[in-house]
């Protein structure tokens, strides 16, 4: 065992090999996050070195950190030059960009959302199996700006938008993009949420947690793995849309 409280990679602490078919980093995440709400890893104990975890998962220093970027996003661990990565809690705290929200603006919402789970699973598998270079580099780059804008502290609606508008574009298909297009960034739920309601540093845990989802949407289209682009563009939506029911529900 490692010195103190730090978990050691060993037989005590046994983790599977990552499957290179899906996404790597949360495959360490769900492995990590299990450990942690379990109290395996206790509140106050620190997590393995990352040459530890990468070594015992068989995946990048990269994959590791956006692993511990994602549970950083939950709350549940803490990141400290010198320290390591220390376990805050064993609960992941639910991230939430307001405050409040109006039932009435919850029910519109909800109805938005309700018809993009109808619509974009199928564009995200479509655009997968059917996607071209040109499609690929813009994917590639409106990531890349909605990345940006995170960091800026922005909202990142448009940025957004225009990532889910580039999947719609991948399908090909121009029904698909003449549905879409005009509903433009008010598509996006946080376009309609009232600037003196918005919580800046849950926005900020709220949209680590966009990205992520939207990283894995992006490798499955990328990868052509349609399925999975379906599966988690469907996870992505379903998430936001349980969010803002528990915001009506409260």
């Amino acid at each position: 065992m490692a010195k103190g409280s730090e978990m050691a990679i060993s037989s005590s602490w046994e983790v599977q090999r990552v499957n290179r078919g899906g996404s790597l980093s949360q495959a360490v995440v769900e492995q990590l996050e299990r450990r942690i709400t379990s109290g395996e890893a206790p509140v106050g104990s620190k997590l393995p070195t990352e040459s530890e975890l990468c070594e015992a998962f068989g995946v990048s220093r990269t994959v590791v950190r956006e692993a511990i970027t994602h549970l950083k996003s939950l709350g549940l661990v803490e990141t400290r030059r010198g320290v390591g990565t220390t376990v805050l809690r064993n609960e992941a705290a639910e991230a939430r960009p307001a405050v409040h929200v109006s039932p009435r603006t919850v029910e519109d919402i909800l109805q938005v959302l309700e018809l993009r789970l109808t619509l974009e699973p199928q564009a995200a598998e479509l655009a997968a199996l059917r996607h071209d270079a040109e499609d690929r580099r813009r994917l590639e780059a409106r990531h890349a700006e909605f990345v940006a804008a995170q960091a800026a502290h922005s909202q990142a609606r448009r940025e957004d938008f225009a990532f889910h508008h580039a999947i719609i574009k991948a399908t090909h298909n121009v029904c698909f993009d003449r549905l879409y297009e005009p509903l433009s960034d008010s598509m996006i739920p946080r376009a309609k949420l009232l600037s003196a309601d918005i919580d800046p540093r849950g926005t900020a845990r709220y949209l680590e947690r966009v990205n992520e989802e939207h990283v894995r949407i992006l490798e499955a289209i990328l990868e052509r793995d349609g399925p999975g682009a379906r599966a988690a563009m469907q996870q992505h939506l379903e998430r936001s849309r349980d969010m803002y029911a528990r915001y009506r529900d409260s």
